[in-house]
């Protein structure tokens, strides 16, 4: 059976429309994902909001201490879950291991 001409070319705009919104539909989601993932806040902490960490090289003159503590650590508006994350990065960043450096206070700058 023969298509009429215009019956083809109906067939061939509605193809391509359809093919468009698809394309159309795919970019607005992965747009909006884009925004979704960009609007938190990245968990890992830079190398200069782990600078506000106070570290100090550990002496003999601490006291005693529990084997490997290092003493209390005040935290001031900062979760244990980014003090431990602070600790680590100064220690990398440092090249020393963490128990060999004493933690005084950690507080968040707040911008």
């Amino acid at each position: 059976m023969k298509m009429k001409l215009s019956e083809a070319l109906i067939d061939a705009v509605m193809g391509w429309a359809v093919v468009f919104l698809g394309i159309a539909l795919l970019v607005l989601v992965v747009v909006l994902l884009g925004k979704a993932m960009t609007a938190k806040k990245p968990a890992a902490v830079t190398a200069h909001e782990a600078a506000v960490a106070v570290a100090v090289p550990e002496t003999k003159s601490s006291g005693p201490a529990a084997p490997g503590a290092a003493g209390e650590l005040k935290l001031y508006d900062t979760p244990e879950r980014d003090a431990a994350m602070i600790m680590a990065i100064v220690a990398d960043e440092l090249k020393l291991p963490i128990n060999e450096l004493r933690f005084i206070s950690i507080k968040e700058v707040k911008k």
